[in-house]
């Protein structure tokens, strides 16, 4: 992502907690290298963020070195982490109180649209910020759609884990039911894929599932991180997630097999092979 932001012209000061890969991204792309959040936003127009988790958002805006501290007046800061909208909202109000702009912007697409800048980003924030950043953020990104106020990105990605864990449960069980059967999975593939159950994640995932790959991807751990901001978020709302929650212990199984740097798919192999 970064890449493409430096192919569209800016000029880029670049941290991660892993020196090397600063200093190997540097190497390729130009730009500097900084040492801390803190040091990377110093003076920037723009700063963007991709983390792990809350706590990892929170130290790199609001902690000791964050962005936040030495962001110029008027600043904006773009999170692209996927994390609760309960972070997404406090931020937003933070960075509102130093004279900051805030966007939550989840993606979806993966390294493979990350690589490509073809990414979905879903976006919240006040409609000034959202378009500001939109300018920025139309360098690896195809799809950019404001979904509401400060946490309302987080909540659509939250959508969207939802979407993809029962498509992914369900076509494990049409893989497995299509080997138990003695099916030609290459035809299998060509009568569904055109009609009312293709998916994105048949069209790119049941080949490699039939042929048991998973080395690649979006990692089932961080899945399952993502599906519980989602089962955590339904409670705090009074909704029910049922399938959701069944596939996150469906990923469990999965975790306790050793796969949970495996991408998604493997979800599969918790199901019996033939």
């Amino acid at each position: 992502m970064a890449g493409h932001l430096v192919a569209a012209g800016h000029s880029l000061s670049v941290f991660n907690r892993s020196m090397g890969k600063t200093q190997a991204w540097v190497e390729q792309h130009g730009g500097e290298a900084a040492v801390s959040p803190a040091q990377a936003a110093e003076d920037a127009e723009v700063v963007i963020s991709c983390v792990g988790n809350d706590a990892d958002l929170e130290a790199v805006t609001t902690g000791r070195d964050g962005a936040f501290r030495n962001m110029r007046p008027g600043g904006l800061f773009i999170d692209h982490t996927t994390v609760s909208a309960k972070i997404a909202r406090q931020l937003a109000h933070e960075a509102e109180s130093r004279g900051l702009h805030f966007v939550d912007a989840p993606v979806s697409g993966g390294q493979s649209g990350a690589q490509a800048g073809t990414l979905s980003v879903m976006c919240g924030g006040s409609e000034a910020a959202v378009e500001a950043a939109r300018l920025v953020m139309q360098s690896y990104a195809a799809r950019i759609v404001h979904c509401g106020e400060a946490g309302a990105g987080q909540t659509t990605k939250m959508v969207n884990q939802i979407c993809i864990a029962g498509v992914l449960e369900g076509l494990s069980e049409a893989l497995r039911f299509a080997q138990t059967a003695g099916l030609d999975l290459d035809k299998v593939y060509e009568a569904i894929s055109g009609g009312a159950a293709q998916s994105w994640q048949m069209d790119n995932r049941w080949k490699a599932m039939s042929e048991d790959s998973f080395d690649f991807g979006f990692a089932i751990e961080w899945m399952r991180k993502d599906l519980g901001l989602a089962l955590d978020e339904a409670r705090a709302l009074g909704a029910t997630l049922p399938v959701t929650a069944l596939v996150d212990q469906y990923y469990a199984e999965v975790v306790a097999m050793g796969g949970g740097r495996q991408d998604t798919s493997a979800l599969v192999r918790r199901l019996r092979k033939p």
